[in-house]
C-alpha cells in the first residue's frame, strides 16, 4: 500500500501550473508497489525495477552478415580476378570443423562464425563458382560483411536500465543476453469507481434525465494500458454513508483510489464530504484548459484523485496529470510523453497564464511536414472530439494569440494511450 505523510498534496494560494505541478509530484511521491520476477513473456508493458547487465558479448562470436563466402583479405588481388578453391562449408550453428587454410575460400551462410583469421566476407551474388573453386572481383574491402564480437552488446554493460518500461525490442534484448526472466514492479493496484444518481450502466435502460457511465470505462482503458491492476467498483449513488464505507474499503486493499466527478462543491458532490473524513483532501486549482480543478487527497495514507466529470477534461487531466504521478508511483524513470512539432493549420486565442490542449488530428503538409487540423468544436463534454483526434496541441501559458501557420507542440494520442 502507499505510505504517503499527511497534506502532502496540500497547494493553496494562486493557479498552479501544469508544469509546476508535475515537478511537485516528482517530489513528494515515491514508487509504492513492490518488485516481482516475471517470466519474460510476461514482461512486456512493465516497468523494470533492476539494471539488466550482459553476462557475455552478443553475438558472441565474429560472424557472416550475408550468404556468400569468407576469405583473407590479403589472399585478394585487389587489381583483377580472383580464384580460390572451396576448402569447406560453415553454417549457422554449423562452425567450420577445421582451422581455414591459406589460399582457400569457406562457403558461408547468414549468421554462421567466421572461420578463424578470416576476415571478409564476399555475397554470394558477387561470386562466380566453378567446379570447386570461386571467382572473385575486385572491390571487397577488408572486413566487409563482417559482424564482430560484441558489435551489438559487450559484456558488463547495462543494456536496459531499472524504471524504463518495456517495449517489445527491450523484452528481445533481455533474451539476447540469455535472461529468461526480470524482475519488474508489481502492477499498481487502483480501485476505481463513478459517481452519480444520473449514470447508468451501457446496456440498460436508458431513463429520462439518465445517461450512460463512460468515463468509468475510459479511465480504465487507460489504467489498463499503463499496466495497473483495475479494480472496477462500478456506479456509486450520491448516498454519504455507503460512499464513505465504499471509499474506506477501496482504501484498504488498493495503492490508489480514483473517482470521476463528485468532488465539486454541490450539495450533491459527497465524494468530497466522504474523503474529507477519511483523510484528507485538495483541490488543485491548475491553470489549464479542459479541466477544472482536479481533487488530490488522501484516504489515511493511500492518494486519492477525483477526476471531472466531462468526459475531455477526464481524458486531458489523466493523460497530462495523473498518468505521469502513477508512473511515479510504479517506479518509472522517464515519465514524460514525447511531442512533436507541427504547423498549426487554425488560428486561436486564448487566456494568458493558462496551458491548454486543443483537439486536432494531422494532415501531410507535403515537405513541409504536418499540420494540425482543430477539431471544429471546443466543448468539455464532446467526448466524439477525442475519438476523431488524433492527438492534442498544447498552448503554453505565455500564448494569447496563435496565427495559422505557426509551430506548435503535439501530443499524439498513440504517446500516451495503449
Amino acid at each position: 500500500m502507499a505510505q504517503l505523510t499527511d497534506d502532502c498534496f496540500a497547494h493553496g494560494g494562486r493557479m498552479m501550473r501544469s508544469g509546476e505541478a508535475l515537478e511537485l509530484l516528482a517530489r513528494i511521491l515515491a514508487p509504492v508497489t513492490a518488485p516481482e520476477e516475471v517470466a519474460l513473456l510476461g514482461a512486456l508493458g512493465r516497468i523494470l525495477a533492476e539494471d539488466v547487465i550482459a553476462p557475455q558479448d552478443v553475438p558472441p562470436h565474429e560472424n557472416s552478415a550475408v550468404d556468400g563466402y569468407a576469405v583473407f583479405f590479403d589472399d585478394l588481388d585487389t587489381t583483377g580476378e580472383t580464384t580460390l578453391p572451396v576448402g569447406g562449408r560453415a553454417a549457422a550453428g554449423h562452425p567450420l570443423e577445421h582451422p581455414p587454410r591459406r589460399g582457400e575460400a569457406i562457403r558461408i551462410f547468414t549468421g554462421a562464425r567466421m572461420p578463424e583469421g578470416m576476415d571478409c566476407v564476399m555475397m554470394q551474388e558477387d561470386c562466380e563458382p566453378r567446379d570447386g573453386q570461386v571467382v572473385f572481383q575486385p572491390g571487397l574491402k577488408r572486413g566487409a560483411n563482417r559482424r564482430l564480437r560484441g558489435e551489438d552488446v559487450t559484456a558488463g554493460s547495462v543494456v536496459l536500465h531499472r524504471g524504463q518500461r518495456l517495449r517489445a525490442q527491450d523484452v528481445g534484448q533481455a533474451a539476447s543476453v540469455g535472461r529468461r526472466a526480470l524482475c519488474v514492479a508489481r502492477p499498481l493496484s487502483v480501485a476505481l469507481f463513478s459517481t452519480g444518481d444520473e449514470l447508468r450502466e451501457p446496456g440498460t435502460p436508458l431513463e429520462e434525465g439518465a445517461i450512460y457511465d463512460s468515463n468509468r470505462y475510459t479511465i480504465a482503458a487507460l489504467l489498463g494500458g499503463l499496466g495497473c491492476a483495475v479494480a472496477d467498483l462500478g456506479i456509486l449513488r450520491d448516498r454519504p454513508g455507503p460512499l464513505r464505507t465504499a471509499l474506506a474499503r477501496a482504501a484498504e486493499t488498493h495503492d490508489l483510489v480514483v473517482t470521476s466527478g463528485g468532488v465539486s462543491v454541490g450539495e450533491e458532490d459527497h465524494v468530497r464530504q466522504a474523503v474529507e473524513a477519511l483523510g484528507h483532501l485538495h483541490f488543485w486549482r491548475l491553470a489549464i484548459k479542459p479541466g477544472r480543478p482536479i481533487a488530490l487527497g488522501q484516504i489515511g495514507r493511500v492518494p486519492f484523485v477525483g477526476l471531472p466529470g466531462n468526459p475531455v477534461a477526464v481524458m486531458v487531466t489523466f493523460l497530462n496529470i495523473v498518468r505521469p504521478m502513477i508512473l511515479h508511483l510504479m517506479g518509472a524513470r522517464d515519465v514524460a510523453p514525447h511531442h512533436f512539432r507541427v504547423r498549426a493549420d487554425f488560428a486561436y486565442k486564448k487566456k494568458k497564464d493558462r496551458r491548454e490542449w486543443v483537439r486536432a488530428r494531422l494532415e501531410s503538409d507535403g515537405e513541409a511536414g504536418w499540420r494540425a487540423v482543430k477539431f471544429p468544436r471546443d466543448g468539455a463534454g464532446i467526448l466524439s472530439s477525442m475519438v476523431e483526434s488524433e492527438g492534442l496541441v498544447e498552448l503554453p501559458e505565455g500564448l494569447t494569440r496563435l496565427e495559422r501557420g505557426t509551430m506548435v507542440e503535439f501530443l499524439p494520442f498513440s504517446e500516451v494511450v495503449a
